[in-house]
């Protein structure tokens, strides 16, 4: 089928595909950029911690700056719709022979990024890195007992604050800052609260710190448990949504991989957008828990999508991918992911949302479950299509020989030079 007789499907159910094209070209996703290295950074050997893992070993891995950059670069060129870019702060870019440690960093060892964006007319978001790093002691932070360790941490995130605001003057566009940490326990503790009452401090002495509200966006992001930290974690999804709710500009983050398996974060998005102006996702596909596998076109990503959506939150919902797979080629698994999470927006933006609305509010469920599940099989893969050529990217099936290509040409070789 071509688009145009598609489109013409479509417009029978009263969608507009070109209109939803439009909107969807306008909608900014945060490009993670600790796919490209499996979360390695600039700033530390070993590896990681905090309850986190990143398995494979597949050939290609960037292990500069440069050589990051390159690689986003090529993703970028294979996915359309507007990117930001989404860093962590061990990312930071040391000129020879000066480095600053995590609680000592400047918004000058993020020039380069900030330059990188710039150039390419992408805002930034930012994530403090409360992991891989000697001073996480006994798997702790923000919740350490030990002040010595708390207050590293703590000028770590106050320092992040001043790098969010840097990105946002540079860009002219909000930084989303991101607040995650992985301290808990592997066995049962008997003390739940002194670490929670402890993080809560930490984050309100990071938050202390002077900055445009208007500028920096900052989240806190729950999660259910971690290796190594199975039976407790202290930013667990009640304390977090919690200090959100009772810290004006405060956004709550939920990443689709940070729940017990029978939770879906569809259902949550709604609810939070009661209760906030704004909320943030990190978006990943968990297959046995936050397992962090590359975000495809499934059931779940289609309805956490719809959603936002239907819902008419599209500008009150930052969205942010979050995986890493160190098993396959690393840019696919950026381009992969990205152009999944916009199909799913495509996908939600061609649907009749107002009829099916009236249909449920009618009690008209028979009928809404026939014509939901009709919807499965319009035709659209030609509306995607026809997005990808708008936006000057190869459609599907034609863009993966530019991997294989990168890959011969550009990657396999870096494994001759290290």
């Amino acid at each position: 089928m071509s688009y145009q007789e598609a489109k013409e499907v479509y417009a029978k159910i009263g969608v507009d595909t070109d209109a939803a094209m439009e909107v969807l070209k306008k909608v900014p996703v945060s490009l993670h950029c600790w796919q490209g290295d499996d979360v390695t950074g600039f700033d530390h050997e070993g590896p990681l911690t905090g309850g986190i893992q990143a398995t494979g070993n597949y050939p290609g891995k960037a292990r500069t700056p440069g050589q990051l950059m390159q690689d986003m670069d090529k993703s970028f060129s294979l996915m359309p719709g507007t990117k930001k870019l989404n860093l962590h702060a061990c990312y930071a870019i040391f000129e020879e022979g000066k480095t600053a440690d995590r609680d000592a960093l400047q918004p000058e060892h993020f020039k380069k990024w900030a330059e990188f964006a710039k150039e390419r007319n992408m805002g930034i978001d930012f994530n403090p890195t409360f992991f891989s790093h000697p001073m996480v002691k006994d798997g702790l932070t923000l919740s350490s007992p030990d002040e010595k360790t708390r207050k590293f941490w703590i000028d770590h995130g106050k320092a992040c604050i001043k790098i969010a605001q840097y990105f946002a003057e540079e860009t002219k566009i909000p930084c989303v800052m991101n607040i995650w940490i992985g301290d808990g326990y592997k066995d049962i503790p008997s003390d739940r609260l002194g670490p929670r009452l402890r993080y809560k401090d930490s984050l309100e002495q990071i938050l202390s710190v002077p900055y445009d509200k208007n500028l920096v966006k900052p989240c806190v992001e729950s999660k259910v448990f971690g290796i190594g930290v199975e039976s407790y974690t202290a930013g667990s999804s009640e304390f977090t949504l919690n200090f959100a709710s009772s810290h004006k500009g405060v956004l709550p983050l939920m990443d689709n991989g940070h729940y017990h398996p029978t939770e879906v974060v569809s259902d949550k998005i709604s609810a939070l957008l009661c209760y906030f102006p704004e909320i943030a996702l990190h978006i990943t596909r968990p297959v046995r828990w936050d397992s962090d596998h590359v975000v495809l076109f499934d059931d779940e990503t289609k309805e956490m999508a719809k959603e936002i959506v239907r819902c008419g939150a599209l500008e009150r919902v930052h969205m942010a991918l979050d995986y890493f797979d160190a098993g396959i080629n690393r840019v696919s698994a950026w381009v992969v992911g990205f152009r999944s999470w916009q199909k799913a927006l495509l996908n939600a933006l061609c649907l009749p949302n107002d009829f099916l609305k009236k249909l449920q509010d009618a009690h008209e469920m028979t009928e809404l479950m026939v014509v939901q599940d009709e919807l499965k099989t319009y035709p659209f893969g030609d509306v995607w299509n026809e997005y990808c050529r708008r936006c000057s990217v190869k459609e599907d099936g034609k863009w993966f020989e530019e991997i294989r290509r990168y890959e011969k040409d550009v990657q396999f070789n870096r494994q001759h030079k290290e």
